[in-house]
């Protein structure tokens, strides 16, 4: 009697892998984590105060004139700069997240340390477009170095059952540097833009410190695996066919294309949000019913505020950064309630968040809504950006933690290197100040070649516009707003995080669905 067989059936990832575990209690998940997972909360922590103490004003100093010592290049051309900036950052750990599985977390952190230092100097050395180019570029591959060995550590520090709070403490540990990092800078422009480079170089050295107090978890068998290699026991296969047989299984690939979508639209907050703000929003109400008509002389507000010298407005790095003020503060709150969801559904809730709080910023320019935009998008953040990396982390097979982690680094490859161009380039056109002041000039009588960028240097425009007309900034700045559609811009970014909105929930419901087939057939 002869059987038919089955079909061969393509490999399912295992259900445990796939379905939500339940995560520990607040406190009991809190005193489970590591001694190791401090210590690269810390070394992360370095890293984002030295790497935010520039990217948080790098869209400043590229559009700032050179009178007032920035590179003086419009917002599409500092898209151009972005865009190599994140392609760099984040192709290379798709590929090089191997390396750090196989040959060591700390030597990966060690040479990236050396790399992101140098990078900080170019950028001091050579105060021009192209030298702050190259610096960003090593910037880019030091950082892109750094990340798949500190959270492969953090994934084999950790387990599934403390994995949501130990992901949002990471998460709330980092945004202490990056809450720091805008402010110290703020105070170094105010000197000297070089002194903003200079002072992240000594700060990233710091994880020199660190390196000395880190051991690495899962090390023996790493080790022990590099013995069987040599012995000839094992073979190891290529690193890269390794990597693309593992973007092969679809329930990555589709993960990795869903937030690629959301990466298009999340990183407006850091490449365009300050500009925006520099342009268009007024914040001296804020400080005048926080302190009264004349503002404050407080050394210390001043700088908690990321306020001007005279104490009257708050810079466009004291808006931005009341982002990470708040993740620093409150992310182990939304880390515990975010424990209690699926992570697709609490990823859905705060891409929800972030779609409105980028309504907001489109719809008005008002200080007051600003900021209630900056605290709509920082919860959506917490909710969202950590169950990506931790939801990954855990469906990742166990040797190849850090490989995945790397992945992780394809959505931003792919959407924020669009975005880095998109996003400024759609600002140039539908709400840069400095073009609508060129525009009325040209209205008011001057000639194209007058407002040309040779004749009126980038930045400057504004300011002419203001002595041309005998009119007040705030006036100008009022007639120019209700005169464009500035908001535009920020609609777009909107629409597309709707489209990733619709592709998590999506998705969700596939994932629980294979999760249960899975399951099922083995019970068969």
């Amino acid at each position: 009697m002869s059987h038919k067989k089955n079909p061969p059936q393509a490999p399912q990832p295992d259900e445990t892998t796939l379905t939500d575990v339940k995560q520990l209690g607040l406190w009991a998940a809190i005193g489970s984590l590591s001694y190791v997972f401090w210590v690269v909360g810390g070394m992360e922590m370095v890293e984002r105060l030295a790497y935010y103490g520039v990217r948080a004003v790098a869209t400043l100093y590229a559009t700032r004139p050179g009178s007032e010592g920035g590179l003086g290049v419009t917002m599409a051309t500092f898209g151009t700069l972005l865009l190599f900036w994140n392609l760099v950052q984040s192709v290379i750990p798709i590929f090089t997240g191997g390396l750090s599985d196989r040959y060591g977390y700390k030597q990966t952190i060690f040479a990236s340390t050396i790399v992101k230092a140098l990078g900080y100097l170019v950028m001091a050395w050579f105060p021009s477009y192209w030298g702050f180019f190259a610096g960003a570029m090593l910037l880019a591959t030091g950082t892109a170095l750094f990340k798949p060995g500190v959270q492969g550590t953090l994934i084999k520090a950790t387990n599934r059952r403390n994995s949501s709070m130990a992901w949002g403490i990471f998460y709330q540990t980092v945004n202490i540097g990056g809450w720091i990092g805008p402010l110290i800078a703020l105070q170094m422009r105010l000197l000297s833009w070089k002194y903003v480079f200079y002072i992240n170089a000594a700060v990233i050295c710091c994880n020199f410190l660190l390196l000395l107090t880190y051991r690495e978890p899962g090390k023996e068998e790493r080790l022990a695996r590099q013995q069987r290699l040599r012995e000839g026991a094992e073979k190891q296969g290529s690193l890269v066919l390794d990597t693309l047989a593992e973007l092969k299984k679809p329930h990555l690939a589709l993960y990795l294309l869903i937030f690629s979508v959301w990466w298009l639209m999340f990183p407006m907050l850091w490449d365009v949000l300050p500009k925006y703000i520099e342009d268009w929003v007024d914040t001296a109400p804020m400080v005048q019913a926080l302190f009264g008509a004349d503002g404050t002389q407080s050394r210390v507000w001043k700088f908690l505020l990321g306020m001007d010298e005279n104490g009257q407005t708050i810079q466009p790095e004291g808006i931005v950064n009341i982002n990470a003020g708040m993740i620093m503060i409150t992310c182990f709150l939304f880390a515990a309630l975010g424990a209690k969801l699926r992570a697709t559904t609490s990823m859905l809730i705060g891409t929800v968040l972030v779609v409105i709080a980028l309504g907001l910023f489109g719809a008005t320019n008002l200080i007051g809504f600003a900021v209630l935009a900056m605290i709509i998008f920082s919860i959506g953040e917490m909710l969202a950006s950590p169950k990506f990396s931790e939801f990954l982390g855990n469906i990742a097979p166990a040797d190849k933690k850090a490989m995945w982690i790397g992945f992780s680094q394809a959505p931003i490859l792919i959407g924020w290197t669009i975005e880095g161009k998109l996003g400024p380039q759609l600002y140039h056109i539908f709400s840069a100040k400095d073009e609508f002041a060129r525009q009325m000039l040209v209205e008011r009588g001057w000639s194209p070649a007058q407002v040309s960028a040779q004749a009126l240097p980038i930045g400057e425009a504004f300011k002419k516009l203001t002595e041309v007309t005998g009119d007040t900034p705030a006036h100008l700045t009022r007639i120019l707003y209700q005169s464009h559609h500035v908001g535009l811009t920020w609609y777009v970014f909107a629409v597309i995080g709707v489209a990733s909105a619709f592709m998590i929930y999506a998705y969700g419901r596939w994932i629980q669905s294979l999760a249960r087939r899975t399951a099922e057939s083995k019970e068969g």
